[in-house]
């Protein structure tokens, strides 16, 4: 795997054990207390972002599964990476994929146990992640649901611009519920 992978997993891993800490401040109850009916727990926002990225492995491994004939990523992955930037960096909300949302996420969840689904899913997608050759990161594999066809590489700013709008929400959400109380 090159280092600039490498380096992005791990980058993905800091934030993750950041959040993780910053959360083990609060209680179980105000991490599950959604803000409004309609809304998502802090927790129900976690279950959210390890799903996307867990699915997002499966499909790629699904879709390398078939040996396929993959495009390089080039122009058109470029477009679509800025589709992505575009998307994740709006000002306003999009409904969540349905294999992602409210009906997939659990009511109630702990820290520990969502922390522990997370981690196990980042190492299997390390671990499978090196098993592929270089040149195949730079292919468009992965789809996303609004920005399309991406490469490996597009879909690793994903799981972290992804993360990074939803840890935003996560953290509005524990404030709200902590100055509930």
């Amino acid at each position: 795997m090159k280092k600039s992978t490498t380096q992005q997993l791990d980058k993905l891993d800091r934030q993750l054990e950041s959040m993780l800490s910053e959360l083990s401040s609060y209680s179980e109850a105000q991490l599950n207390q959604k803000p409004a009916p309609s809304a998502w727990s802090a927790m129900q926002v976690m279950h959210h972002m390890l799903l996307a990225e867990q699915l997002s492995l499966a499909y790629v491994q699904k879709k390398l599964s078939f040996n396929p004939t993959l495009k390089n990523a080039g122009i058109t992955g470029a477009w679509h990476v800025f589709l992505l930037w575009t998307f994740i960096y709006a000002p306003f909300k999009f409904k969540a994929p349905a294999n992602v949302s409210d009906e997939k996420l659990p009511t109630h969840s702990t820290l520990q146990e969502t922390a522990q689904i997370w981690k196990n899913n980042r190492r299997e997608m390390r671990e499978y992640l090196g098993t592929l050759p270089d040149g195949i990161f730079q292919k468009l594999i992965y789809r996303h649901p609004f920005a399309g066809l991406l490469s490996l590489n597009a879909m690793l700013l994903f799981f972290e611009w992804h993360f990074l709008r939803h840890q935003k929400q996560i953290h509005r959400t524990v404030i709200l519920m902590k100055n509930e109380e």
